[in-house]
């Protein structure tokens, strides 16, 4: 009957959390977003992880059954610190590089994430066992977050800021652009059109929210912890920053078809 919780630096999370809630409808969530210290992506690991560990406590004090890192940059950089000290599944998103990796192709993989991502060992690690780690190309994307925390998702509103980051690849041919931040994936029309203008290949968008709900449910079940009532489970938003501010983005973003 406990809820599971759920914690980004900010709204990216909220991605995830819309594909919990539709493979598991009974059960309930409790959201918490570190906005008032979003993004994570430009802050030293030992920031990140000193913030990663408040989160974390911040759901255990609220008595969730499991925690869900939404936020490829804390899992980075402190997954593991976290596991050292939750007793609770605790489970995270990371950069979908495997998918388009074990497709294989001639075209190149641009994985768009946060700087501090794209230098963490764990996902040059991660990166190190794909077939071919050449074709992966990291782009940091700074700053693409700061906009969407501020609720703008109008794709016409991106174009300048993807042109500064993905230019230098214009005309190459992409096999799959994989969204290594929550974040992305509310603008991922925005990088659709950007990149069928400006790419050749297939171009094929990958996240990792959809595969790490389906292991949430999984390991629910192997650990005999789903809620299998036939009543809705709730969702609970919290926040460091500006309540009415966020929450009115969260619902919003809830609300979103995508």
């Amino acid at each position: 009957m406990k809820p599971i919780g759920v914690f980004d630096s900010g709204l990216g999370g909220v991605s995830f959390l819309r594909e919990a809630v539709k493979k598991l409808p009974n059960e309930s969530f409790i959201y918490y977003g570190d906005n008032k210290n979003a993004p994570y992506g430009d802050k030293s690991e030992e920031e990140i992880e000193r913030l990663a560990l408040g989160c974390t406590e911040f759901l255990m004090e609220k008595g969730v059954k499991a925690i869900v890192v939404a936020c490829n940059t804390a899992t980075g950089s402190a997954i593991n610190l976290i596991r050292e000290r939750v007793e609770l599944p605790v489970l995270s998103v990371e950069p979908a590089i495997k998918p388009p990796s074990d497709i294989g192709g001639q075209g190149k993989i641009l994985m768009l994430a946060t700087a501090a991502t794209t230098k963490m060992a764990r996902y040059h690690e991660l990166k190190s066992r794909m077939k071919e780690p050449s074709r992966i190309i990291d782009v940091p994307c700074s700053g693409i977050a700061d906009i969407i925390e501020n609720g703008v998702f109008d794709p016409k509103a991106y174009e300048t800021i993807l042109d500064e980051k993905l230019s230098g690849y214009k005309g190459m041919e992409i096999d799959a652009i994989v969204l290594g931040c929550t974040h992305y994936i509310f603008i991922s029309e925005a990088i659709s059109e950007y990149a069928a203008r400006n790419f050749k290949g297939s171009c094929t968008i990958y996240d990792g929210n959809e595969g790490t709900a389906r292991r949430l449910r999984h390991v629910l079940e192997e650990k005999n912890m789903r809620e299998l009532g036939s009543e809705r489970g709730s969702v609970t938003f919290y926040t460091s920053g500006d309540y009415e501010k966020y929450k009115r983005i969260f619902d919003m973003l809830m609300a979103r078809q995508y």
